[in-house]
């Protein structure tokens, strides 16, 4: 059986490699295989001084040519990422109303529910909720004390702290939050969890019939009736 990677241990390898530890290093505190570390730490750039402490290391001294080059490939490659991402931006441009309006009909017939009455959307990206937040208030003309929150995450992760983080973020009180739903890790499982979902996926819901249909209709009328 393979090693069965978990999120507390993909969260402290990241958190050593911030300290400038090698992956030899954190696998003392971490027995996974380098090419594991590499994967969960790729983003990660080093300082000038944890780089110059690394080099001198007898353990990876012989590849200090090595690891110059592949700092500066990662410095390249997240320079590149960074321009096409203004690039972006600017393609895009302000968004309008109608441009608002029409985005969330689509985000919402990606990741809402379907259900008559129940108006609910889940998403871990933070950029999201916050988008279909505001959608809700703004074109539903949701009542703040029907919105909910609800949060589904993995055990052993701080779940006061992820309710207060999308209380903030949605900008609804703590006592408007469903009861949290703790996933347990599965240990016997062969799959290795490539997402990190610190403050896990959450849920902004309201239940309401005459705006759920509203919103059916202008599913339609962006994608055409039902097939169903």
């Amino acid at each position: 059986m393979g090693y069965v990677g978990n999120i507390e241990e993909r969260l402290k390898a990241q958190e050593l490699r911030r300290k400038g530890l090698s992956y030899g290093e954190i696998q003392k505190v971490i027995p996974v295989q380098k090419s594991t570390l590499s994967g969960w730490c790729r983003d990660i750039i080093l300082t000038d001084v944890q780089m110059a402490r690394l080099a001198k290391n007898k353990s990876i001294g012989a590849n200090r040519g090595r690891l110059i080059g592949a700092r500066r490939q990662q410095a390249k490659r997240l320079k590149q990422v960074q321009e096409l991402l203004e690039e972006g931006r600017k393609e895009v441009g302000n968004l309008s109303t109608r441009d608002r309006f029409i985005a969330g009909i689509c985000l919402y017939v990606a990741e809402g529910t379907k259900t008559d009455k129940a108006c609910n959307f889940s998403n871990s990206d933070v950029r999201l909720i916050k988008f279909m937040a505001q959608w809700f208030r703004e074109f539903c003309r949701v009542s703040e004390l029907k919105l909910r929150g609800s949060i589904w995450i993995h055990e052993g992760l701080d779940v006061s702290k992820a309710i207060d983080f999308w209380s903030k973020i949605v900008k609804i009180p703590r006592t408007q939050f469903y009861k949290t739903y703790v996933a347990k890790n599965k240990i016997d499982s062969n799959k290795i969890r490539k997402n990190i979902h610190e403050y896990g996926v959450f849920s902004i819901r309201f239940s309401d019939a005459m705006v759920h249909r509203r919103m059916m209709g202008w599913i339609a009328g962006v994608f055409g009736s039902s097939s169903l």
